[in-house]
């Protein structure tokens, strides 16, 4: 059985760690981004089964985040949790 994958974006470093912790030890394979430009890039490249998204984040905020993940088809499906 294949373990299901999170990707978690936030900005705060500490937050992004404790949740990073938190999941892997539910037994999850954690992915992690500070920025909405890497988790973009790590959306695209390893398609995870949920992302956990902060909304207020500088540069792509979530908001954007979510919309360039819908608009582009290898993401679109992706569940969001913001």
């Amino acid at each position: 059985m294949t373990r299901k994958t999170v990707l978690v974006v936030d900005d705060d470093p500490d937050l992004l760690k404790l949740l990073a912790l938190r999941l892997g030890a539910a037994g999850y394979a954690v992915h992690a981004a500070e920025s909405g430009e890497k988790a973009l890039e790590i959306a695209r490249d390893e398609h995870p089964d949920l992302i956990l998204l902060d909304l207020m984040m500088p540069g792509l905020d979530g908001l954007e985040v979510c919309r360039r993940l819908r608009a582009n088809d290898a993401t679109a499906d992706i569940p969001i949790v913001m």
